[in-house]
């Protein structure tokens, strides 16, 4: 397979060339050709790996970067992913990137190599979660602290009442502490360290369950569309923390599109070849290749807290406690899977992409 360094179609002769195009890629891109040997790295590959592509074009990718183990083997079946993963130079340069790896359709043997800085990763969902570990220290005290007087204060008013006080004013005071008592609830909820009971299921039910009371309920209104692989094998989850992430998302994407003319949540399964990340620094790389994603054609993250969703206390609604996200990343690492925040599509959607591992046969 040739590429051509020449111009973009016959008639445009002010068209940019090939090599305009791929230089000006935002990206680090590699081509490499059916002997695994670089042909092509862009500016963006040049500053990530601190190498010319002068001085790679010709060599052996494994030449150039030193890989992980699982390379091998994960792309012996087609394209691959590795999220956040480091990879070292022959210089001793070392990056963490999320690289991915695709087979060209039209050219047997050769393939594109894409290097993402796996900082951005993380700011979506894929990293450490530092602030999340201090906030549930944090929600454990909270909750066991303010429960006491809380109890104490609803039985002073229902004593009040009793005793021929103010009704309205008991009821208002009884109203409140359980209000605060059910947000102390949900913080119970995130600081919770139990063991997940991992086991294999088929998520379909789960799916089709969640759908259901979303429809009855929440997501009265709004379209929900499917889009499943049918030949999703079994997945290794915790049912009930898994059906609590997926009515979780499928009710704040509800949320994101009431104010749209054709509000839609769409619930999508694929299965990803070669996906594999770290769920947690320290822990090993492994494989998630069951994709779910829960895609709304609402509004998105304002730009300023987009970063940050998965962080607790972090929320784009005024009653919002910013619980919910940081609730469903913990259920869903819990489950040795990770959840990413993405705008995709044309036009724009929202997407929150679960990866989860597969049951072992």
């Amino acid at each position: 397979m040739a590429f051509a360094r020449g111009r973009i179609g016959a008639a445009a002769d002010n068209a940019p060339g090939f090599a305009d195009l791929f230089a000006a890629l935002p990206v680090a891109v590699l081509v490499l050709d059916p002997g695994d040997c670089i042909v092509f790295a862009n500016g963006a590959c040049e500053l990530l790996l601190n190498q010319s592509e002068r001085s790679m074009r010709g060599l052996g990718l494994t030449q150039v970067l030193t890989l992980p183990d699982e390379y091998a083997s994960s792309r012996d079946r087609g394209g691959l992913a590795l999220l956040d993963t480091e990879l070292v130079t022959r210089r001793g340069h070392r990056v963490r990137v999320d690289m991915n790896e695709t087979v060209m359709p039209d050219g047997p043997g050769w393939r594109v190599v894409t290097l993402h800085d796996a900082a951005a990763g993380r700011r979506h969902g894929i990293g450490d979660r530092g602030s999340a570990r201090a906030a549930m220290g944090a929600a454990a005290m909270l909750a066991h602290e303010i429960k006491n007087p809380l109890s104490g204060i609803r039985g002073a008013a229902q004593l009040l009442e009793a005793s021929g006080g103010e009704v309205e004013l008991t009821q208002l005071i009884t109203t409140e502490v359980d209000r605060i008592a059910a947000l102390i609830d949900r913080m119970q909820d995130f600081t919770d360290t139990r063991a997940p009971n991992l086991e294999s299921a088929n998520i379909y039910p789960l799916l089709a369950h969640a759908r259901r009371v979303a429809e009855a309920g929440f997501a009265r209104g709004v379209t929900i569309d499917e889009r499943f692989d049918p030949s999703l094998p079994p997945v290794l989850i915790d049912r009930d923390r898994f059906l609590q992430v997926v009515l979780n998302l499928l009710k704040n994407a509800a949320e994101a599109v009431r104010g749209q003319a054709d509000p839609r949540v769409q619930l999508t399964t694929a299965y990803r070849h070669g996906m594999s990340a770290s769920t947690a620094p320290g822990r090993p790389r492994q494989k998630l290749p069951i994709e779910i994603c829960i895609v709304d054609n609402g509004p998105g993250a304002p730009a300023d807290i987009a970063d940050h969703l998965f962080d607790p206390f972090i929320s784009s609604k005024p009653e919002g406690q910013g619980l919910g996200l940081s609730l469903v990343d913990k259920l869903v690492r819990d489950m040795g899977g990770i959840v990413a925040y993405a705008r995709e599509g044309e036009p724009e959607c929202t997407v929150l992409r679960i990866l989860l591992p597969r049951a072992e046969r």
